[in-house]
C-alpha cells in the first residue's frame, strides 16, 4: 500500500477544521492511554492539564510541542495522524517496529490550552509563549523548558501554523515551511543548525513530491526570547514547521496530511528523496516573502479612485459561537504589481461599489462588491465569484 492511500483512508477524522482545543483531543488521548505512556507535564495559567504523550523506547530521544500558539493546529491533526498510524497493525510494520525501536519521542499536543480554547495566538495572560524562552513567565513555558529540561531531547519539534500571505517571488504560494534557528546574532552555521537543516533536507525532498515548488523557509534573524533559539543557542537541533495554506484549503485538511508526510520523512519512515547531509541544500529553499492575499481584484475604479487600482482582500479568522468564521478586510489598495492572490478577477476598469456603497478603505469589512453598471455580484462574503 502506498502511503498516501493509507492517509485518505486511515487519517485522524475525529479532528478536523480550524477550532482545536482540549475538548477534542481529550476523547482521543483517553482511547491512547492503553497504546502509548501519557502523563501531565503541568498546567496552564488558567489550570488547564498539558499532556505529554511518551511513543517507543528508542535512544534518540525528540521532543515536539504543537499548539504554542492557540489558534495555529494544523500540526495538532498530523499529530493525531502521526499517532494514528503508528498504533494501527495493518500496515508498514516493520518501519514502525524500527522507528518505535530507535526512537523515544515525547509529544505535547497543545501547549497553549487556554488560547486554543479562546482560539488566540496567546495564552491566558496575552503573552506570546513563543516570546517567552527567556523570561519563563507563564506556566506553559516553565513546564516546556522543565520538560525539556528532565529530557535532554537530542531534537526538538516546534510545530505552528502560518497565515496564508506567504509566498514566493514566482507567484507560487508557500504551503509549508521549515526553519532551522539560529543561535547567535551571527547566524552561525553551528553543529545543532547543520543537524536541523539536514533533516529539513530530508522533508523537503519528500514534500517536492506533493506541493512541488511550494515549500519555504523562514528568515533566520536570532532572537533569544524565541524556544526554537533558545534551545539551538543550548546546543539542541530544533526545527519550526510552519504549516500554511494550500490552494483554497482554508480548513488545513490538506496541510495537515503534508505535515504527517514532513515526519514520516524524518523519521525515515518514509524514504527521503533528497541528499540530506549537503546543508547548502537547505539554503536553496526560497525564502518566504509577504506576497500573497487571498483574494485581489485587478483593475478596478470607484467614487474614491477614478485611475484603477487593484484591491487585495485577506479573510480575518474570527471565533463565534465555538466555530471560525472567515470575515473579508480590504488589506491593500494600490498597483500591486508584486502581489498575488489565491484567487483573482481582473475587472478592467469597471467600477464597483461595496455593500454599503462606502468608498474603499483599508482595514474595512467587506461581505459584498458589486459591479456598478450591472449590479452584478462580484464578491460574496466566504464565496469567490468568478
Amino acid at each position: 500500500m502506498k502511503i498516501d492511500t493509507w492517509y485518505h483512508d486511515n487519517f485522524e477524522d475525529k479532528l478536523s477544521g480550524r477550532f482545536i482545543n482540549l475538548e477534542h483531543i481529550s476523547p482521543l488521548l483517553e482511547d491512547y492511554k492503553t497504546a502509548y505512556e501519557i502523563s501531565i507535564a503541568g498546567y496552564s495559567e488558567n489550570g488547564l492539564p498539558l499532556s505529554l504523550v511518551k511513543i517507543g523506547k528508542g535512544n534518540k530521544v525528540v521532543l515536539g510541542w504543537s499548539q504554542m500558539h492557540g489558534n495555529e493546529s494544523t500540526t495538532t491533526k498530523a499529530v493525531f495522524d502521526f499517532l494514528k498510524f503508528l498504533n494501527q497493525k495493518d500496515f508498514f510494520q516493520n518501519e514502525i517496529e524500527t522507528f518505535l525501536s530507535n526512537y523515544t519521542l515525547y509529544l505535547i499536543p497543545i501547549l497553549n490550552p487556554d488560547g486554543a480554547k479562546s482560539y488566540t495566538r496567546e495564552n491566558a495572560n496575552e503573552i506570546d509563549l513563543n516570546r517567552d524562552a527567556k523570561n519563563l513567565s507563564q506556566s506553559e513555558s516553565r513546564c516546556l523548558r522543565k520538560v525539556f529540561d528532565d529530557l535532554k531531547p537530542q531534537l526538538c519539534l516546534n510545530l505552528h501554523d502560518q497565515r496564508s500571505i506567504y509566498g514566493f517571488a514566482d507567484g507560487k504560494p508557500s504551503t509549508v515551511s521549515f526553519l532551522s534557528p539560529s543561535a547567535d546574532t551571527e547566524r552561525s552555521i553551528t553543529h545543532a543548525r547543520l543537524i536541523a537543516m539536514q533533516l529539513i533536507n530530508k522533508m523537503n525532498g519528500t514534500l517536492q513530491n506533493y506541493i512541488p515548488n511550494q515549500v519555504g523557509r523562514y528568515d533566520d534573524s536570532f532572537n533569544s526570547n524565541c524556544v526554537g533559539d533558545t534551545f539551538q543557542e543550548l546546543g539542541v537541533p530544533t526545527i519550526l514547521f510552519e504549516a500554511g495554506h494550500y490552494q483554497q484549503d482554508y480548513q488545513r485538511e490538506k496541510t495537515r496530511e503534508f505535515i504527517f508526510y514532513s515526519l514520516l520523512s524524518l523519521f525515515d519512515i518514509s524514504a527521503a528523496e533528497n541528499d540530506g547531509e549537503n546543508y547548502k541544500k537547505y539554503l536553496d529553499i526560497p525564502e518566504n516573502r509577504k506576497n500573497y492575499n487571498d483574494f485581489i481584484l485587478r483593475n478596478v475604479t470607484s467614487e474614491a479612485n477614478l485611475e484603477p487600482v487593484s484591491i487585495a482582500i485577506q479573510y480575518v479568522e474570527v471565533l463565534k459561537k465555538g466555530k471560525i468564521e472567515f470575515e473579508a478586510v480590504i488589506d491593500e489598495i494600490g498597483e500591486l504589481r508584486d502581489k498575488f492572490g489565491y484567487i483573482e478577477k481582473e475587472m478592467y476598469g469597471a467600477e464597483i461599489l461595496t455593500n454599503s456603497q462606502n468608498n474603499l478603505t483599508i482595514g474595512a469589512k467587506i461581505s459584498k462588491i458589486f459591479g456598478k453598471s450591472t449590479n452584478s455580484l462580484i464578491f460574496s462574503a466566504n464565496k469567490l465569484l468568478l
